[in-house]
């Protein structure tokens, strides 16, 4: 029989309070739970990983999305206009290196994170907006062929891991 795969998972979807408004956004799905009972979950926040205090100011990525800002071509600004590019390039550094560390070859991630969002993200204007896109982390796990699914992707990551734990 083939070895469980293991799944990196957003704290914050794990009951954590690590957002930047020092919430949650719990995710209690049946699902989720018996992937921890099976000891699949690696929990972890790539922005309290990097030193990003909770709570923080938002942060929205400008000038393009996470791609854009691992090639020096977006910024990430807080809600005052402050440049923290830097800390969460270094989030998303970490996010892939717990990742690797604990083999894992799937990820769930906060969607409309600018971190973490796998298929959608705040539009950089501070409005609300959400476009298509994914977070730096993503972008990032992505890169090194960690398949990433949002909170609401569930089904689709178990029929994945049927299809790749069958072979």
């Amino acid at each position: 029989m083939a070895a469980k795969e293991k799944i990196l998972l957003s704290a914050c979807l794990a009951g954590h309070h690590v957002r930047y408004n020092g919430s949650d956004k719990s995710c209690t799905s049946n699902l989720l739970q018996q992937w921890r009972n099976e000891g699949r979950l690696i929990t972890h926040c790539p922005e309290l990983a990097a030193g990003l205090a909770t709570p923080r100011l938002s942060a929205e990525m400008v000038n393009g999305q996470g791609i854009d800002m691992l090639n020096g071509r977006a910024q990430m600004m807080e809600s005052d206009g402050r440049d923290v590019t830097q800390p969460y390039v270094l989030a998303a550094w970490l996010a892939l290196q717990t990742a690797q560390s604990h083999g894992c070859r799937f990820a769930i991630m906060t969607d409309g994170s600018p971190t973490c969002g796998s298929q959608n993200v705040y539009d950089g204007s501070f409005s609300g907006a959400k476009v298509p896109g994914e977070g730096v982390a993503v972008a990032l796990l992505r890169q090194h062929g960690i398949e990433v699914f949002s909170e609401y992707q569930l089904d689709a990551l178990k029929r994945r891991l049927t299809e790749v734990e069958s072979q």
